[in-house]
């Protein structure tokens, strides 16, 4: 990335263009903080652990891009997830009570 500036001034083309590449790295680690759960890993060794954090940034990284290639924030496309599962387990639900 080539900046014009000189000492502390940028123009406004290059402030926005900045502004923008970082702001997208923001969204990406807010996502990965919020999607990869890190923060509630149950795992007590070293071995388990490493494996829960490799699975969930890979995780992370598929639903990143699941949600370009949708083009859904990775929240909504999780959110349309939930729906989905939560309306296929009740779907279930029906066809076990009907055979009941």
């Amino acid at each position: 990335m080539h900046l014009v500036c000189s000492d502390l001034t940028c123009d406004s083309n290059a402030i926005t263009k900045t502004y923008k590449k970082r702001w997208q790295m923001t969204v990406f680690n807010k996502s990965l903080k919020s999607n990869a759960n890190l923060a509630k890993s149950p795992t007590r060794t070293l071995r388990t652990q490493s494996n829960h954090v490799f699975v969930a940034i890979c995780a992370a990284f598929k639903l990143e891009c699941l949600s370009f290639k949708n083009k859904l924030s990775p929240f909504a496309l999780c959110r349309k997830l939930l729906i989905n599962a939560s309306r296929s387990a009740y779907d279930e639900l029906l066809q076990m009570q009907a055979t009941v």
